[in-house]
């Protein structure tokens, strides 16, 4: 049976009379930032009716206790749990009417069910179950902080429009039949093909355009390749057509004339993989792996992008319509958001209203379905060697910050790739200079990326490439520098311009990442071993609520120099605690923290009481840190 549920009025989702039961073949609540957010902006986003996807249930026989009926969620609780856990933030918080009700809990998970069953003291007041943490379920608890700042912190969703678009939310109640084997099925479900997605139907749209089934195959192998964003798009086409495209070290950049192809299109897919039986036999007989993969590990991926496929497309046709000068017809431009559920209708806007060399481009599709599959390769091309990626080496489990480009060694047959910092030098420069700024540039890429965690918002992977497009090879040692640019232009729009250092929790991440950065570059050597990671909540080093009254409360603890960022595991230690308290309990936590966090450290570790730090101390401090953005950010943009 499937039911059509709105999440607010009428039938709704989380009805009095209906109990939701996650089973113990389930994991535990497991979504963590990204997906809360994404979730959360896609509601918010949405215009009309919205389907939010499906829940598939079980009901469980025999468990009825008045007119409520139990199911036991099959599919779909990660999405449950947030939109259980938003719910009630928004009873609490939003003014939003009703009640939610006890509706939803965990098979043998106490410290789940405990969590939810106090989630409105929790809600009113984090301090409420203090002596009970222990019991507490941090994912749970993670999640209504990151529900909290969506509504409360940096471009605030405004809660009453929220509420609004929350009743045209609707989502589908799957029921299965009765004796279904729940765990067979659930195995089934997490093991079923993906699918087809916006992007699929792309591909089929511009392959239509293509009337010469040659172009077509050649389009669709450039395609899969880029759309696979995992190592280097090279790796990706079989070892013939490899060197074809990319010269016969594998690294020369793509040509962006359609006839330089001519060769490839005659060729089909995988033509130099052919091999005979009496080949295959041999115990010396070897299939060739792609970069993508760790040697050791077949499976693992040594190399992982910072946005996927969808996301890139969408960057790559804006840089198309920068680059090649592009022209939209009057009032029809793209959206500000990179939002993956509208790939089609920004492609299609373009193709409609747009026109590319004087002529209308859905007059001219092949050639717009020609001319994008070139700068699609090349785009993926610079992304690869240009913008920073995520790489895993033996045991390292998180990976770390990469920005290398592939080399080859060996000759003909006994060619492989290697891996080595991306190099930007000026021409014939050795290695030992360029070295630093290629450091540098993965450095203040790292801090774009951490400062700006939906890829809705990663508009500098946008201006990058249109930068590597519009600067030749002999410029590109100027990357970090514009990097730096992007970075600094958005601390000054954003913070410096406004004249108002004391916005607290709403300070842009980006403000404390880019001056992370100018404090590493300040002083590489004492710095050597700070890495920019995923710090995302801005914290009151002077807290604003003393524990239990233990000290007094200062009025000035929004402003600029009382703030760090941090993770938000290191966030609830931290607590109300004074700053001595702080140092004294957790040094070792601020000494492996943000450099701001650390020179706070510093200064109280040096003798400085939270008296000191009120008096003068933070002044001081904020005096010294805004000069350096101040004056960097003023070298850069003037």
């Amino acid at each position: 049976m499937i039911q059509e549920l709105r999440i607010l009025d009428k039938e709704t989702l989380f009805d009095t009379e209906a109990h939701y039961v996650i089973p113990r073949y389930q994991r535990a609540y497991a979504w963590e930032d990204e997906e809360i957010v994404q979730l959360i902006d896609d509601i918010n986003d949405s215009t009309g009716d919205y389907y939010i996807g499906s829940l598939v249930v079980a009901k469980v026989k025999g468990k009825v206790k008045g007119k409520v009926e139990t199911y036991e969620v099959v599919d779909g609780q990660q999405r449950l749990t947030t939109l259980y856990l938003l719910l009630h933030y928004l009873v609490s918080y939003g003014g939003l009417e009703g009640e939610v009700g006890k509706t939803l809990s965990f098979d043998c998970r106490p410290n789940s069910n405990y969590t939810l069953t106090h989630i409105q003291g929790l809600l009113l007041d984090r301090n409420s179950l203090a002596d009970n943490e222990d019991r507490l379920e941090q994912s749970i608890m993670n999640g209504l902080k990151v529900i909290d700042q969506k509504f409360t912190t940096g471009d605030a969703i405004n809660v009453a429009d929220f509420i609004d678009r929350l009743k045209s939310v609707i989502l589908y109640r799957i029921e299965v039949p009765e004796h279904t084997d729940l765990n067979r099925y659930f195995e089934i479900m997490n093991t079923r093909g993906e699918q087809l997605e916006q992007h699929d139907i792309l591909k089929a749209q511009l392959m239509g355009y293509l009337s010469d089934r040659c172009e077509q195959e050649f389009f669709a192998r450039v395609w899969d390749a880029c759309s696979d964003m995992t190592g280097y798009v090279q790796m990706h086409f079989a070892k013939e057509e490899r060197e074809k495209i990319f010269g016969s070290g594998w690294n020369n950049e793509p040509s962006d004339d359609w006839n330089d192809y001519e060769v490839c299109l005659a060729m089909e897919q995988g033509e130099d993989h052919k091999v005979s039986i009496m080949s295959i036999i041999e115990p010396s007989f070897e299939v060739e792996v792609s970069d993508g993969k760790l040697e050791d590990d077949k499976t693992k991926i040594r190399f992982e992008s910072v946005i996927g496929f969808p996301h890139f497309l969408l960057h790559v046709l804006r840089v198309f319509l920068s680059v090649e000068s592009i022209s939209m017809d009057e009032e029809k431009v793209l959206g500000r958001l990179l939002d993956d559920k509208r790939l089609l209708n920004d492609f299609n806007e373009v193709i409609f209203y747009g026109r590319m060399g004087g002529k209308r481009i859905k007059d001219n599709k092949g050639e717009f379905a020609r001319r994008f599959i070139m700068f699609l390769l090349r785009s993926r091309f610079l992304f690869d060697q240009f913008i920073i990626k995520r790489e895993s080496i033996g045991d390292d489990q998180d990976g770390r910050w990469s920005l290398k480009e592939l080399c080859t060694s060996g000759a003909w047959s006994a060619k492989k790739p290697y891996y080595a910092n991306t190099r930007l030098r000026y021409e014939n420069e050795w290695e030992k200079t360029y070295a630093p700024r290629n450091k540098e540039s993965l450095m203040i890429q790292s801090a774009l990326r951490v400062s700006y965690t939906s890829p809705k918002v990663m508009h500098w992977i946008t201006e990058l490439l249109v930068w590597l497009f519009t600067n030749n090879e002999t410029e590109r040692y100027k990357l970090t520098d514009e990097a730096e640019r992007i970075a600094a232009e958005a601390v000054k729009d954003n913070f410096l311009e406004l004249d108002n250092y004391e916005l607290g929790v709403q300070t842009p991440h980006v403000v404390f990442n880019y001056l992370d950065y100018l404090l590493w570059k300040k002083d590489k050597e004492t710095y050597e071993d700070f890495v920019f990671e995923f710090r995302n909540s801005v914290e009151h080093w002077y807290p604003q609520n003393p524990s239990e009254g233990t000290f007094e409360t200062w009025d000035r603890v929004d402003t600029f120099g009382n703030l760090c960022i941090i993770s938000r595991s290191v966030n609830s230690k931290f607590s109300n605690l004074s700053p001595e308290s702080k140092m004294q309990t957790f040094e070792r936590m601020v000494q492996r923290g943000s450099l701001k966090l650390r020179i706070m450290g510093n200064i109280i570790k040096e003798g400085c009481s939270s008296q000191d730090w009120v008096k003068h101390a933070c002044r001081e401090h904020e005096e010294e840190m805004l000069e350096l953005l101040k004056k960097r950010t003023e070298e850069l943009l003037r």
